[in-house]
């Protein structure tokens, strides 16, 4: 009898322990009532922060400045990376977009409860197809163990999660790559909907890196010319001859915005140090920016127009610009920004004997507008480009 006792409470000590795990585990504090360094802590934890780390090795991310110090690790900073990035390098930044800290908690929230970390960062991370193929490349120069071309594919990885960032709330953005001299405008999700040559700057006047958004579509738009490209070509032009301004419709404007007429001025007291005027182009099919431009919020003087050397886009080598960007198909470009048809098909062949005023259409919506410079990129099928570092900047630091 005194056996068969012992053997009846043997049967139960299993009962017992799934008791006692069933209480630890209702004792446990519900995520959603834990204070942010509390979720830190849990996620501190060498598993289940290893796993975290390995995730975002594999998306191309630094993990050395998250390394875990001590009993707490960056949790939260690196999931800020791992859903939004870091800044790239750029010259103008007009906002810097917080983070969705909400987002975030409801990722950490997740990891604590148990999810796995491909689940939780599926929610944190781009949905863009983009991003998707360019991981897929990644792992694969990984395994190759071709680390120089995955660290492009890495710097690219970490511009679009800083698309995202800076995309917030946008039904639309537009991306151009200056390295590779090409535009895409995506919707919010990434879907890329237009894609398009593009005409960037020099070697010597390069296109500047910009994190902004368009203002306003303009329609036969004047060019102002910038002070350095009037000092540099168009004064000793005039100084020769008055009428290379005729024939190439540049007026000579004063500091009231009135036109004055060249043979008014005394040429020969004048230097392109001390010229009180300014140039400006009249509208039409031989203005520099063609018909249509592009307004994008930046101190720089740059933007997206229509060009009249449209031949250019038949051309591999596309780094002729001042530094503003030259667009393929400027109406298909103003009416996917507008949102609505802004422009008739036919817009850029109509007749433009005559020179029509300019006219504004201001955007309704907020639409980012992102000038970067990365080396590699994919294509709407899926196959990773690299392009030429046509400005000799070296090797991404990522």
């Amino acid at each position: 009898m005194q056996m068969l006792s012992g053997l009846g409470r043997t049967r139960y000590i299993p009962l017992l322990v799934l008791f006692t795990l069933a209480i630890l585990q209702s004792c446990r504090k519900n995520p959603k009532e834990m204070t942010k360094e509390e979720l830190e802590s849990h996620l501190s934890d060498k598993r289940h922060y290893d796993k975290l780390i390995e995730f975002s090795k594999n998306a191309g991310i630094n993990v050395e400045k998250f390394a875990l110090k001590g009993e707490s690790a960056p949790v939260f900073a690196l999931l800020e990376e791992a859903g939004f990035g870091y800044k790239p390098t750029l010259r103008y930044t007009e906002k810097k977009i917080k983070a969705d800290t909400l987002l975030l908690r409801e990722a950490a929230e997740s990891l604590v409860k148990g999810e796995s970390v491909e689940k939780v960062m599926e929610k944190l991370e781009p949905v863009f197809p983009v991003y998707h193929n360019l991981k897929v490349h990644y792992a694969r120069l990984l395994k190759e163990n071709k680390a120089d071309s995955a660290a492009y594919v890495a710097e690219t990885l970490n511009a679009y999660r800083w698309i995202k960032r800076q995309s917030k709330g946008a039904p639309r953005f537009v991306m151009v790559n200056i390295r590779g001299a090409y535009l895409t405008a995506m919707d919010s999700a990434g879907k890329n909907v237009l894609s398009m040559r593009t005409v960037v700057g020099k070697s010597d006047t390069q296109t500047p890196t910009i994190d902004t958004y368009a203002t306003s579509i303009v329609t036969h738009p004047y060019w102002n010319v910038p002070k350095s490209i009037a000092i540099k070509e168009i004064f000793p032009k005039a100084v020769k001859d008055t009428a290379y301004l005729t024939r190439n419709r540049i007026q000579i404007i004063d500091n009231k915005g009135q036109a004055v007429n060249p043979a008014d001025i005394e040429w020969e007291e004048l230097t392109a140090d001390k010229f009180p005027y300014r140039f400006r182009q009249e509208t039409g099919e031989d203005n520099s920016l063609g018909l249509l431009k592009v307004e994008i919020k930046n101190p720089l003087a740059i933007y997206l127009h229509d060009t009249n050397a449209r031949y250019l886009f038949k051309s591999n080598s596309r780094w002729r610009s001042h530094g503003c960007v030259r667009v393929q198909q400027p109406t298909e470009l103003a009416n996917y920004m507008a949102g609505t048809k802004l422009l008739d098909n036919d817009f850029m062949t109509e007749p433009d004997t005559v020179s029509t005023p300019p006219k504004w259409h201001k955007l309704k919506a907020r639409i980012p507008v992102f000038l970067l410079y990365l080396g590699a990129d994919c294509n709407e099928k899926g196959d990773l480009l690299y392009f030429e570092d046509v400005y000799k900047r070296g090797s991404p630091k990522v």
